[in-house]
């Protein structure tokens, strides 16, 4: 099982963990450095694709059998 821990680095290199965990004996812990600041991603504008292409009337219908079957590997 992997988890992810949010945690800090200061400037001395000492990790803080942003939660408690337990490990039983016997577990690992693998640290990963990210960048130093977080990247904020701005959302896609709305409308961003619009007249680029047409949604068929018939989208949100229930697929054919056969296509499900393929999904299913029969």
């Amino acid at each position: 099982m992997l988890r992810t821990v949010k945690a800090v680095v200061n400037e001395q290199g000492n990790i803080t963990l942003l939660e408690q965990i337990r490990l039983s004996s016997g577990r690992r812990v693998i640290v990963t450095i990210l960048d130093d600041e977080p990247t904020t991603e701005q959302l896609r504008p709305f409308g961003l694709c619009a007249g680029e292409f047409m949604v068929p009337d018939d989208f949100d219908e229930p697929l054919p059998d056969s296509i499900i079957q393929a999904f299913e590997g029969k």
